[in-house]
């Protein structure tokens, strides 16, 4: 753990205590398992189970999802050489990001906002949750990165999906929204990679400022095109207060949003961190999960 900056290990042991902290920096070490979300749109859980069986993969499940799959005994790589990875109907995601579209609860002919969608995961989990009878604009300011988003869209077969190139802060106040995922840019801190020899320069303490910025800004765009009474998520994988609570403390100060407090009973089966809003939940990173926040707002 030598290449893990100093700063963000007094940042750990000064928000979660020196025990917890530990354990987090240990989550950071642990190789994690491989894991899939089975694509409804294109086939079902039951039909994936059969390849996998017939193929000797060996696989458990998760108690909060049906298409959520955790692979034992081989890599990405092989799994990629499925004929349902190609034909789009599995796609590799991490448990956690699975998290936010299944607590936003997207409804079929909502309008739907994902505000920084790219690579897509969330994207087209939410047309799966919604039998692709939503309508989901995804923004992604970055050509490449949107690309590679219409690619993983169509390759998962939703149709609905209307990706626009665009910064999302940027977004025209006239558009109004059902239900909006925010699952911002962020440090990254619940998913540090220790192999990362460059980890040192890429996280710094100018990350965790820049992305502060720029997830509030967002947070504030959402909220103005949010429709009135509906709900939104707002999602890092960082497990700093300085990206999460308050930037949350701080949008709850304009008065116009409430916390929607998360149904915790559902994800008793995952391993969360203590957080300082109650209502929210914060993913511990261990063999399984990325270090990941989701709290759900509504606007009044």
């Amino acid at each position: 753990m030598d290449n893990i900056p100093q700063f963000l290990i007094e940042m750990l042991e000064k928000q979660y205590g020196k025990e917890l902290a530990e354990e987090i920096l240990q989550g950071f070490s642990i190789k994690r398992k491989v894991t899939l979300r089975v694509n409804t749109l294109k086939t079902t859980s039951e039909q994936v189970e059969k390849v996998l069986k017939e193929a000797g993969i060996e696989y458990s499940k998760v108690s909060w999802s049906n298409e959520a799959y955790i692979i034992e005994n081989v890599n990405e790589k092989e799994l990629q050489e499925l004929d349902v990875y190609e034909k789009g109907e599995i796609y590799m995601q991490s448990l956690s990001s699975m998290l936010p579209p299944i607590i936003l609860e997207p409804k079929e002919g909502f309008d739907i906002l994902d505000m920084a969608a790219a690579p897509g995961g969330k994207t087209t989990q939410i047309a799966s949750e919604t039998g692709d009878k939503a309508f989901i604009t995804a923004c992604e300011k970055n050509k490449i990165r949107a690309d590679r988003l219409k690619y993983n869209i169509e390759k998962q077969g939703a149709r609905k999906i209307t990706v626009l190139m665009q910064d999302a802060r940027n977004l025209d106040d006239y558009f109004s929204f059902d239900k909006i995922l925010l699952d911002a840019p962020c440090s990254g801190s619940g998913t540090i990679n220790l192999n990362d020899e460059k980890l040192e320069k890429i996280f710094t303490k100018d990350l965790i400022i820049r992305s502060v910025k720029t997830q509030f800004e967002l947070l504030k765009k959402a909220i103005t095109v949010l429709k009135p009474g509906h709900e939104m998520i707002y999602s890092t994988c960082s497990i700093l207060k300085e990206e999460n609570e308050e930037n949350i403390s701080k949008i709850l100060k304009s008065g116009k949003v409430e916390i929607v407090p998360i149904n915790q009973e559902i994800f008793k089966d995952i391993p969360l961190l203590p957080v300082s809003q109650e209502g929210t939940i914060c993913v511990c990173p261990n063999e399984l999960y990325e270090g990941f926040f989701i709290t759900k707002i509504r606007k009044k």
